[in-house]
């Protein structure tokens, strides 16, 4: 996993340096809790191209900007395609996540988009097809603005052992952002199109080069009506590329892979893309990222494929006797410790305490609880919430006062759902092929999928003593860690990461 450097490391740090002080003016002004940074990267940029299948595939020009210059707030996983994390564990001290904190994920590399030529289809069992214009998206319909957690749902897949193929997501591939866009009820309504309940809206992007699968996602049609939306506008501003311009899905709640980039077509259905009548010979061409990828699957074992399905939450999909190989749409209740960060070194205040921060959510549930624990899980005291509670979607702030003595600690968070359900400690090992969540272990899965273990989050942190952080300039303040977590975050490779795990081959892994 490199940083992307296009520069040497004086000006790199110079650039992360001048990005840091900007984001700390806006911390304490108060910014990052409404609209976020704007970033260089707006939808329709003009950067060099080279055309493959239906559309232009983005390759920056010489005099274009890395991906670590236009996001310096992220850890580059790889430059093309695209994927992305946030650097630093400081990102998840604040509600909205800004632009060039929110992570990125790209099957192919970012398409070169005109919106002015840019039209979506809707087809299928509707009284009337018809190709939409972005203009008409824009302004035909109501506005609506929905704060979201969108989490990818390989987050914290290098935390799996043995590790599995595919981008080693660690903790930062999550993010919460203001999405504003049009309800997708109302454009289904308008053209007379079967929204019973039993019905799907399968939802193509438009990024495929040509050849290559299409990336498709199968949305069951009563979360569409609910609250789906086509979205344009990302914490106030057009979208960048990377996060999908000029359109995207956006579905509260649930995992980002149902969150379709570049949307080109939306296929009204009575089932799920299934069967020979969406593939091409071998080819999973529309099947692949519904049916083979994006699911729950125990070592050893092959995927089943289903037409239809009619339980949605992951957790009583693990539960049924029907689906042994959970589809991933709404997302498992999930914490993170913002601050302090990984192997930090923290004083306490006049107090004698150390604040922890973090943040939580439960995808379509609420977050009922955050406990925090200081000493490696033997026990666990309440934190409490605060800052904005806008819907379940979007995730809360919590905080633990710390009493604190001199030493070495490591400290976890674990959050518990309206529903009752709890994080489990642990990631199984593969040979049990769990295929729920059982005695306090998320299954181990051929995916890398969904891991919410709290363990494998937490971190270690070192409290000093006002003397010592005196004498030794050890005393890491919230700020400090956000600079220093930020540039080592440029530094990890992808050996490091899986040098000491047995990687295992899996070539559906996305």
């Amino acid at each position: 996993m490199s940083g992307g450097q296009g520069e040497d490391d004086t000006g790199e740090q110079t650039r992360r340096q001048q990005y840091l002080d900007r984001r700390r003016f806006l911390m304490a002004s108060g910014a990052l809790a409404g609209v976020g940074v704007l970033s260089s990267n707006v939808g329709g940029q003009d950067d060099e191209t080279t055309t493959e299948g239906g559309g232009e595939t983005t390759t920056a020009g010489d005099d274009e900007p890395s991906l670590q210059e236009q996001y310096p707030g992220l850890r580059i996983l790889s430059e093309d395609p695209q994927n992305a994390e946030a650097a630093a564990r400081a990102t998840y001290e604040s509600y909205i996540t800004p632009r060039e904190e929110h992570y990125i994920r790209n099957h192919y590399a970012t398409p070169d988009i005109d919106e002015s030529e840019w039209t979506v289809s809707l087809t299928g069992m509707v009284d009337e097809e018809v190709e939409l214009s972005m203009e008409e998206i824009r302004h035909g319909y109501s506005t609506e603005s929905v704060t979201h957690t969108m989490q990818c749902s390989g987050n914290g897949r290098a935390y799996f052992d043995p590790q599995v193929g595919g981008n080693q997501w660690t903790f930062g591939a999550v993010g919460n952002t203001v999405w504003t866009g049009t309800p997708i009820s109302e454009i289904l309504e308008e053209y007379g199109a079967n929204t019973e309940s039993n019905m799907w809206l399968s939802v193509m992007g438009g990024e495929a080069p040509e050849g290559e699968d299409i990336f498709t996602r199968s949305i069951p049609m009563e979360k569409v009506m609910d609250d789906c939306l086509l979205a344009y506008e990302m914490n106030g501003q057009p979208m960048t590329g990377d996060h999908g311009f000029p359109v995207r899905l956006l579905v509260p709640g649930w995992f980002g892979n149902n969150n379709v980039k570049w949307v080109d077509r939306m296929h009204v259905m009575d089932m799920m893309v299934y069967g020979e009548e969406w593939e091409e010979g071998d080819q999973q061409l529309y099947t692949h990222w519904q049916q083979y990828s994006y699911r729950l699957t125990p070592i050893d074992e092959e995927t089943e494929q289903f037409e239809t399905i009619d339980v949605f939450d992951i957790e009583d999909q693990m539960a049924s006797d029907e689906i042994r190989h959970p589809y991933i749409y709404d997302q498992i209740v999930k914490s993170i410790i913002g601050y302090p960060g990984e192997e930090a070194t923290v004083t306490p205040g006049p107090g004698g305490t150390v604040e922890v921060l973090g943040v939580a959510w439960a995808g379509d549930d609420d977050v009922e609880a955050v406990e925090v624990s200081t000493d490696g899980g033997e026990s666990w005291e309440e934190a409490e919430f605060f800052g904005p509670v806008e819907n379940p979607y979007s995730w809360r702030q919590f905080r633990y006062a710390w009493n604190a003595d001199p030493g070495e600690y490591t400290v976890y968070s674990r959050a518990t759902d309206s529903e009752g359900r709890t994080q489990p400690a642990t990631i199984s090992d593969p040979d049990e092929q769990l295929v729920e969540i059982t005695d306090d272990q998320f299954p181990w899965n051929q995916g890398g999928y969904c891991a919410t273990a709290y363990e494998p989050h937490g971190v270690t942190v070192t409290v000093a003593a006002d003397e010592q952080a005196t004498e030794e300039g050890t005393e890491t303040t919230a700020e400090e860690e956000t600079e220093t977590t930020a540039e080592e975050g440029t530094e990890t490779t992808e050996s490091e990461t899986t040098e000491t795990a047995t990687v295992v081959e899996e070539t559906t892994t996305t």
